[in-house]
C-alpha cells in the first residue's frame, strides 16, 4: 500500500467514518436510512470534487454486500456497459447479489450512451449510481435523471478537513501513525483553507508535505505553517460548469447595478478559476452599450481598449485596464434605450411587410410619377426634415434618449 495515494488508503469503507455531506448522510437523513435499511435505489451524485461522491458509491456497495462496477463516461461506452448489465442479470438469477453500477463523469453521455441503461435500471437489474460535477438536471438527459434521486453534495467544512488530515496523521494502518509525524495547528488550518473544500486536494498536499520532510534531531516530521504553504501553494478556485454561469451572471448583473466592488471580485473570481479574461472583456464591451449606452459612450470605448489591453499585454499586466473599464461602467450613469430601440426595430424589420424604400432614397430613383427629391443634408446646414422610413413605419419612433448621463442633453430631431 505505499505506493497508493494516501487518498485512496484513507478511503472509508464504512458510514461511520465518512466525512461530511451530513445534509444526506447524517443520522435519520433519508440517504442514511435507505443505505441502513438496504433500499437505496438509482441516484446521482453531484456536486464539487473531492467532496465523497465516489466514497460514498463504495460504501453503499459495500454495506449491502453487493457486486460493485466502475466506468468512467469519458472512457467508456455502450459495450461495457451493456456487458456489466449482462453479468449483473446472471449475478441476481444465480446469487440473488445485486450490482452497482457507478458511472463517473456521467453528465458526458450522449443521449444514445444513456438510454442502454434505461431498461437495466427499471427492471432492477442494476442499481445505477452517477457521480458527476455538474448539475444533472441541466446536464443529462431527462429520461435519466427522472429515474434517479438526486443528492447534492457540498464543499467540506474547514472543520471537516481538519479531522480527516489528523486521522491519516494518527492512523497506524493506512496513514503516518508509524511515521511520528506531527503537523501543527496553523498547517492544519492552511491545508484546510487552501483545499477549498476537497479532501483529496488536502490529502495529497500533506502526502506531499510528509515524502519531502527530512526527519530532525528528534527523528520526527514536522509539518509547520511554511511546509503547509509550499506543499497546497496557493487556494484551489477551480469552478465547475454550473458555478462558471452563476458567476459570469453575477459580474454581468453587478454591473448593471453600479456595483464596483461586487463586479470587480467576481472578475477575479473567474479570472483565479482558470477563466480566460478575454470572455471578461467581451462581456463587458456588450454590457458597455446594453446597460449604459448613450448615457456615456465612453464606457464602450474604454471597454474596446480594454479588451486590446488584454490580447495585447496578457496577464497579469492586462488586469490594470481590465479593472479600470470594470470600475468606468460600474460608476457610469445606466441607460438601456440602445437595446430597447434595437429590439423594436428588429421586431419591425422581421414583420414588416409593406416596406419599400422611399423613392428619393434609392440607389437609382425612379423618375416616372417621381413626387420628391433627395435632399443633400449639408446643402441645408447639416441636417434636413425629410422622410427616410418605408410609409409604412414613416411615424414610427424606436430610438427614445433617457434622461440620464450625457443622452439627457441630446435633441431627437424626426424627419418627415
Amino acid at each position: 500500500m505505499v505506493n497508493v495515494p494516501l487518498a485512496e488508503r484513507m478511503r472509508p469503507q464504512k458510514l461511520d467514518d465518512f466525512v461530511g455531506q451530513k445534509h444526506i448522510v447524517g443520522k435519520n437523513m433519508l440517504l442514511n436510512r435507505a443505505i441502513s435499511m438496504g433500499e437505496i435505489g438509482s441516484c446521482i451524485f453531484y456536486g464539487p470534487p473531492g467532496t465523497g461522491k465516489t466514497t460514498l458509491a463504495n460504501i453503499i456497495s459495500n454495506t449491502l454486500n453487493g457486486n460493485f462496477r466502475k466506468l468512467n463516461a469519458v472512457s467508456s461506452g455502450v459495450s461495457e456497459a451493456k456487458a456489466i448489465i449482462e453479468e449483473a442479470k446472471k449475478n441476481k438469477i444465480l446469487f440473488g447479489k445485486q450490482t452497482y453500477l457507478l458511472l463517473d463523469e456521467c453528465h458526458r453521455w450522449s443521449k444514445a450512451q444513456s438510454d442502454c441503461v434505461l431498461s437495466a435500471i427499471e427492471d432492477g437489474s442494476i442499481v445505477f449510481i452517477g457521480s458527476t460535477t455538474e448539475n444533472p438536471f441541466t446536464s443529462m438527459t431527462r429520461a435519466i435523471v427522472s429515474r434517479c434521486r438526486i443528492f447534492e453534495f457540498k464543499q467540506l467544512s474547514q472543520e471537516d478537513i481538519i479531522y480527516a488530515l489528523n486521522r491519516a496523521i494518527h492512523d497506524k494502518e493506512n496513514g503516518y501513525g508509524n511515521m511520528n509525524v506531527e503537523v501543527d495547528v496553523d498547517a492544519l488550518k492552511h491545508f484546510a483553507w487552501a483545499s477549498a473544500g476537497d479532501l483529496r486536494t488536502a490529502y495529497n498536499a500533506l502526502e506531499l508535505a510528509v515524502k519531502t520532510t527530512p526527519f530532525n534531531k528528534d527523528k520526527k516530521i514536522v509539518i509547520d505553517k511554511t511546509v503547509a504553504e509550499q506543499s497546497i501553494q496557493k487556494k484551489a478556485l477551480s469552478i465547475d460548469e454550473t458555478q462558471y454561469y452563476d458567476i459570469l451572471s453575477s459580474f454581468c448583473k453587478s454591473i448593471r447595478g453600479s456595483d464596483t466592488d461586487a463586479a470587480l471580485y467576481y472578475s477575479q473570481r473567474l479570472i483565479c478559476a482558470g477563466c480566460d479574461p478575454l470572455i471578461i472583456a467581451r462581456r463587458l464591451i456588450a454590457h458597455a452599450s446594453e446597460d449604459i449606452g448613450m448615457a456615456d459612450s465612453n464606457a464602450l470605448l474604454l471597454a474596446t481598449c480594454a479588451l486590446i489591453s488584454v490580447q495585447n499585454l496578457g496577464l497579469p499586466e492586462c488586469l490594470i485596464p481590465l479593472s479600470h473599464a470594470i470600475i468606468y461602467a460600474c460608476e457610469a450613469e445606466k441607460s438601456n434605450s440602445v437595446v430597447v430601440a434595437l429590439n423594436k426595430a428588429k421586431f419591425d424589420a422581421e414583420n414588416v411587410r409593406d416596406d419599400n424604400v422611399p423613392n428619393h432614397l434609392k440607389n437609382h430613383p425612379s423618375t416616372n410619377g417621381a413626387k420628391t427629391k433627395y435632399k443633400y443634408p449639408h446643402d441645408y446646414g447639416g441636417y434636413v426634415k425629410q422622410q427616410y422610413l418605408p410609409d409604412s413605419l414613416k411615424d414610427k419612433i424606436y430610438y427614445e434618449p433617457s434622461k440620464n448621463g450625457r443622452e439627457k442633453n441630446l435633441i431627437r430631431k424626426k424627419f418627415k
